[in-house]
């Protein structure tokens, strides 16, 4: 009986993998992935690999065993992770896995924006399957605003969030949550609504970048259609690029991201990250990147 990390090599799937070789030995962890080459380190390290791909469901069914958690991390393709979610729970079931974790959307079955939907459909279908549950309904990463620092720098922080508050955390937050309801007990089917300690809005991220970099950032609140246009004026595909302006009007705006639970810290037993430090790590590595490059911020 091993613990299964699906999208093992993704941003989230190895931060999980990490903590959990700081919990249990690494011969009870199983990196899940589509590229076996990417995660090589993983298997220099003793954690076992397994050809895992949400499209090919012959690989899913070798991949979980019977008596196997599985950590079912949502995929990255918005539009197609139904079909996908699906095709891995139904393996979990087949194979009599113990239990089924998912890293879905804060809110749950009560979030009604365009990105909550498919993760609605997949805690049905776990819910439908009768395996034993856990599901992490994970906030905003905070990662999703320090990642496009560079261009804040130049542009600005833009948004149609009308003041709403984000209860963002850290990929490495979220990654500790779910170590901890993997390895441990008490969390079988439950839900946890999983958030940062506090929450902010664009103005005060815009704010605080401004500190931070020496350098006068502005906030940008923009109408939805204009938001639209700079998002696909940056390269975003049109179809993502819709679903992040109205994460911004349904979600933010209406305060469904704000979070303020308390399960996110009271679960990996520290407060999790503030924004300022996230913000100082994405600017120390911007610069680093800058020095290693030759190139200027500017």
């Amino acid at each position: 009986m091993s613990i299964v990390v699906t999208g093992a090599t993704g941003q989230l799937g190895r931060l999980v993998v990490e903590e959990l070789l700081a919990r249990v030995p690494a011969g009870e962890v199983v990196a899940a992935v589509r590229d076996e080459q990417k995660a090589a380190d993983l298997a220099a390290r003793g954690v076992e690999l397994r050809l895992a791909d949400y499209d090919r469901p012959e690989t899913l069914a070798a991949a979980i065993r019977p008596g196997d958690t599985v950590l079912l991390v949502s995929g990255s393709e918005v539009g197609r992770r139904v079909a996908q979610h699906a095709a891995v729970v139904a393996a979990a079931k087949a194979a009599g896995a113990a239990r089924l974790v998912y890293t879905g959307v804060l809110g749950g079955p009560d979030a009604d924006f365009r990105l909550a939907e498919e993760h609605r459909a997949t805690e049905q279908l776990v819910l439908d399957s009768g395996l034993p549950y856990t599901f992490l309904r994970n906030g905003w990463y905070t990662e999703n605003y320090t990642a496009l620092i560079p261009v804040q720098l130049q542009h600005g922080v833009v948004g149609s969030t009308a003041g709403g508050r984000i209860g963002s955390a850290t990929r490495a937050d979220y990654a500790a949550a779910a170590a901890v309801v993997l390895t441990g007990e008490g969390h079988e089917n439950r839900a946890y609504e999983l958030s940062g300690d506090r929450a902010w809005t664009l103005e005060e991220y815009a704010a605080e970048l401004s500190r931070q970099s020496g350098r006068e950032v502005a906030h940008h609140e923009l109408p939805a259609e204009a938001n639209l246009g700079v998002l696909t004026g940056a390269g975003l595909p049109p179809q993502l690029a819709e679903i992040l302006v109205d994460v911004d009007v349904s979600g933010i705006a209406r305060g469904l991201l704000a979070g303020g639970s308390g399960e996110l810290s009271r679960l990996i037993g520290r407060p999790t990250t503030p924004l300022a430090d996230t913000i100082a790590q994405a600017l120390a590595a911007s610069t680093d990147t800058s020095a290693t490059t030759g190139t200027t911020a500017s």
